[in-house]
Order: C-alpha cells, then structure tokens, then sequence
C-alpha cells in the first residue's frame, strides 16, 4: 500500500510538471514596455509561439452601406487584396506595476501582422 500511494504522488507530481511546462508560455507576464517590442509588428505565428491561443479573437467586419456613409469607395481599387482586420484578445499577460496585470491585452492583425496593441482594465 505504502509503494502504491508514493507511486500516486510521483505520477501527479509529473502529471502537474507536464502542464506548467506546457503553459509556461501563456504564463508569463510582461511589462508594457516588454510586450510592445516583442509582439509590435510581429506574425500571428510569433505570437501564438510565444503567447499561446488567445483568449477570445474577432474579424472585424464592414458595416453595410459603409461607403455610401464617407462618400468613396470602401473596397479598394481594382486587382488590390482586401485587408483582412482581426483581433486577438488575452487577459492578465501586462503588468503595470509590480503586483497588478491589465485585465486584458487586444492585439489587432492587420494581414496577419500586429499592427496595434492596446491594454484594458475596463472590460
């Protein structure tokens, strides 16, 4: 009986080193500062390597009538690729003092690259 609950207790303690080596990435925090000159202008693969899956993502979408409402044309000249807008949410990786994080950090991809990066607290 004494082997089997030691054997338990090596087992969960490899089982528990396993998944905090797996989400090290996703936990580790960063100084705003940090976090911009490692993700600003960054691919999506560069930040899923480092980050992890996000929290939450949205495609950011035209509204309808749009260029009727600013008076031109909002899709773009003939032959151009349209830009694709999405963004990326995650939640407590930006510390902005020692003890506090942001609640949450959205990355927007402008044709797969980070082109804006803003912290929140109240969403």
């Amino acid at each position: 009986m004494q082997n089997f609950k030691t054997h338990l207790v090596l087992a969960v303690g490899l089982i528990a080193l396993i998944f905090s080596s797996l989400s090290n990435a996703a936990g580790k925090t960063y100084t705003e500062d940090e976090f911009l000159d490692n993700f600003n202008g960054k691919s999506k693969k560069i930040v899923i390597d480092k980050l992890g899956a996000p929290a939450k993502k949205q495609l950011a979408i035209k509204p309808t009538n749009a260029g009727a409402v600013i008076g031109k044309n909002v899709e773009g000249e003939k032959g151009q690729k349209p830009v694709k807008v999405e963004m990326w949410y995650y939640k407590h990786n930006v510390r902005y003092d020692k003890k506090r994080t942001y609640k949450e950090t959205e990355l927007t991809f402008v044709n797969d690259r980070v082109m804006n990066i803003a912290f929140f607290n109240n969403r």
